[in-house]
């Protein structure tokens, strides 16, 4: 019974933002996903930490999410592991229908570098 509530919350909770925007790691103009808030760059995957509930962009860290991991759901499809690079607070994001898989693949075998998607 406290799952269910705890869903509702969450739900109530996620707030639809519909908008794209410039990485700031690899500097790639990012179009809205249109089914759900755009929350990482399907280029080089790494997002910003701005969200306190999904969609709101009430946090006020704002540091750089790193890929650090993949895990796979029967549900969800890939799931995508972050660390802040500021305050090193974990997150987890669905990975998107866009995403390049190419980079998740290098996530998965421990070869990712955010640091070779940088802008000039």
């Amino acid at each position: 019974m406290l799952l269910k509530y705890a869903i509702i919350i969450y739900m109530k909770n996620f707030t639809k933002n519909a908008n794209g925007f410039v990485c700031s790691n690899c500097g790639k103009e990012v179009k809205p996903l249109g089914y759900t808030s755009r929350d990482h760059c399907p280029n080089c995957l790494c997002s910003i930490h701005i969200d306190i509930m999904p969609g709101d962009r009430a946090n006020t860290c704002l540091g750089l999410l790193i890929p650090v991991g993949v895990e796979t759901n029967n549900k969800k499809g890939y799931v995508i592991n972050y660390k802040c690079a500021k305050c090193g607070e974990l997150h987890n994001n669905k990975a998107a229908e866009d995403d390049k898989f190419s980079t998740i693949l290098t996530i998965m075998n421990g070869t990712y570098n955010s640091t070779k998607f940088k802008k000039n």
